[in-house]
Parts: structure tokens; C-alpha cells; sequence
């Protein structure tokens, strides 16, 4: 094969896929060439050291100026500051979208108190003509819950929905998931409904405790 000017080259052996600058870019066709076949103007040391790594910057360009006096070192880094400078700027935006999702999810659960808290105050007369009839606490309580849940099924649907169309701008903002990861849209669904769930427990507990005979009075 022919590479860079250097060359008819023998393929030796088969990497596997890296990224060369940042982790959200996608693997591109590389190769390595030994440094006496095609001289870089710049090169990367990379030392392993089961100490700090930066305890050893000294000593490496010690060594460094005596094979090349006229050689410099720049940017000293570990690994570690190296991924973490890469994956900064997606990191922050991870916290941000969190954030954001946090503060929806919290309002959405102040609204859906509301609006639970708000039926239950006025069908006090008909949950308490249904006890008078019959209806047991438990029976209040499935009915509560089941319009809770019809409507944060309703929306959870809505949302699915939008969620699955905006996947396309989502997907360069990920790294190691798809779009469309399963596991995800049934977690966040589960998430959304114990949340409405729990936002519908104080309304429900408080129309189970609706005396008929206060109700039937209430005009």
C-alpha cells in the first residue's frame, strides 16, 4: 500500500477503532508509521507509571534534554486531565439538559397535585353520595388514581412521541447510547408515572377520608 510519501508499506497488524481528538468524534481510517519512515514535526510520549504521573515530569524531561537538548516538552498531562478536557463541554450540557429535566419533572408534579387536589375539592358531594352508596375507601381511592394516571398516560404517550422526532438532534449529543435506547424510554416512562403516582397520593388519601354525611350537607 502507499502511504503519506513514505512509501510501499507492510501492513503489520490491525488496531482497533480509536478517536483521535474527542470522544463524540467518529473513527476515522488512521495508520502508524515508524518514526524513521515519516518524521512528524511533533510526537506524543506516552509513559506508564504506577506512581503519580505527574511526580515523573521532571525525570522525563531530564531524559528528553539529554537525548535532545534542543528538544522542548510542552503540554505535560495525564490521561485523565486529557479526557476530562475532552469531555467537558458535553459534560456541562449533560447538567444543563438534567437540570432543566429535574426542574420540568418537579413542576410537573406540583401540577399534577394541583390539578388532583383541585378535582378532589370539587367532587366532594359525588365521593361522598358514592360512600353513601357503597363505594368503599379503597374504591375512592382506584377512582382517583385512575384519572391520575389516564392523563399522565395521555401525556407520557404525547411525549414519547416527541421525544422519538427529536432523536435526530439528540444523537450528537450521546456517546455509548442510541437515540432510541430502549431502556431509556421505558425508564423515563416509569419514572414519569411513579412521580404522578406519587403526586396523586395526598388528593387520594384525602378524598378516602370524605365523611358522606359532612359531604351531602356541603352545598
Amino acid at each position: 500500500m502507499q502511504a503519506f510519501g513514505a512509501g510501499h508499506c507492510q501492513i503489520v497488524g490491525v488496531v482497533a477503532d480509536i478517536r483521535q481528538t474527542n470522544l463524540s468524534d467518529e473513527p476515522a481510517a488512521g495508520i502508524y508509521i515508524p518514526y524513521t519512515q515519516e518524521i512528524m514535526p511533533w510526537q506524543t510520549l506516552v509513559v506508564r507509571t504506577k506512581n503519580d504521573p505527574m511526580s515523573l515530569a521532571a525525570s522525563i524531561r531530564r531524559e528528553v534534554t539529554a537525548l535532545d537538548p534542543e528538544q522542548p516538552v510542552a503540554r505535560v498531562a495525564t490521561l485523565n486531565d486529557l479526557k476530562e478536557a475532552s469531555t467537558a463541554q458535553p459534560r456541562f450540557r449533560t447538567f444543563l439538559m438534567g437540570s432543566f429535566a429535574g426542574l420540568a419533572l418537579l413542576l410537573s408534579a406540583i401540577g399534577i397535585y394541583g390539578v388532583m387536589a383541585y378535582t378532589v375539592s370539587r367532587r366532594t358531594r359525588e365521593i361522598g353520595v358514592r360512600m353513601a352508596v357503597g363505594a368503599r375507601p379503597v374504591d375512592i381511592l382506584r377512582l382517583i388514581f385512575g384519572e391520575s394516571m389516564t392523563l399522565t398516560l395521555l401525556g407520557v404517550s404525547l411525549g414519547l412521541v416527541g421525544a422519538y422526532a427529536v432523536t435526530r438532534v439528540m444523537k450528537s449529543l450521546l456517546f455509548g447510547v442510541t437515540s432510541t435506547d430502549p431502556i431509556t424510554f421505558t425508564g423515563v416512562t416509569l419514572l414519569l408515572c411513579s412521580v404522578a403516582l406519587l403526586a396523586s397520593y395526598i388528593p387520594a388519601r384525602r378524598a378516602m377520608r370524605v365523611n358522606p354525611m359532612v359531604a351531602l350537607k356541603d352545598e
